[in-house]
């Protein structure tokens, strides 16, 4: 592990920037390969800007919310630049952005499902900068003693959450990637509802910053949130294919 921590930034901002480039790149040939022009085509140029507003914005939002201790010494000190990110907040202030965008520009067809393999393994790569970052990285677990726990550098051997993210998010992404669904988009929302179970489940085995009523971290409520609100809509495109929307 990484002990020093502007070294574990720079090394968790680059497998963070890398994964982020791949799965872009990996997103524009999957729009090739359906002959739906470039990231740049008119109308996927609308849901690119709407995905990267929205991502950026609920990634800040969605820590803010899983970190308020910060967000209020920030304020305090009048720091304009905010620092941390959240997976979860990107992935659905992304959601919102693209939906958002393709109502803005009149446009009806699916874009999720070209994105459920880039996302994972963007996912899967940016996890293995959070793994090496160790303990200067707010995803490491609790103190396990399961004979694969990792030493992130305080002596004690805690659950790789990092690794479990990665094994999980690959195998959604590869598995959801290769299915044939009936309904355009069905793939991209059964691999952002299971990602967002995945991750309310498995916070239980990381420590909680700040703790939420009953117990629960703010990513764990996000997540509850979101469940709610898309697991009607998931469930909607899954019975009735014919009559589910892009």
């Amino acid at each position: 592990m990484i002990n020093d921590a502007a070294t574990a930034a720079w090394v968790h901002s680059a497998f963070a920037y890398a994964g982020m480039a791949l799965g872009a790149a990996m997103w524009r040939s999957t729009l090739r390969q359906h002959s739906r022009g470039g990231a740049l085509a008119p109308g996927n140029f609308g849901v690119l800007v709407g995905l990267l507003l929205g991502a950026a914005l609920g990634n800040k939002l969605v820590f803010l919310i899983e970190r308020p201790d910060v967000a209020q010494a920030l304020w305090q000190s009048g720091t304009l630049i905010w620092p941390g990110q959240s997976i979860v907040g990107g992935l659905v202030g992304g959601l919102i952005g693209v939906e958002l965008a393709k109502k803005l520009t009149g446009q009806t067809r699916s874009t999720g499902d070209a994105m459920v393999l880039p996302i994972a393994l963007g996912l899967a790569i940016g996890r293995v900068g959070c793994f090496l970052a160790g303990l200067h990285d707010d995803t490491y677990g609790l103190p396990t003693s399961l004979p694969w726990g990792v030493d992130f550098g305080d002596g004690m051997p805690r659950h790789p959450t990092q690794l479990y993210e990665i094994v999980v998010v690959l195998a959604l992404g590869i598995s959801l990637h290769r299915s044939r669904f009936a309904t355009p988009g069905l793939a991209f929302k059964l691999f952002l509802s299971s990602y967002l179970l995945w991750r309310f489940a498995v916070e239980f085995l990381k420590p909680v910053p700040v703790v939420y009523p009953l117990g629960l971290s703010g990513i764990q409520w996000t997540c509850l949130v979101a469940l709610i609100v898309y697991t009607p809509l998931v469930a909607r495109a899954w019975r009735q294919p014919a009559l589910a929307t892009p």
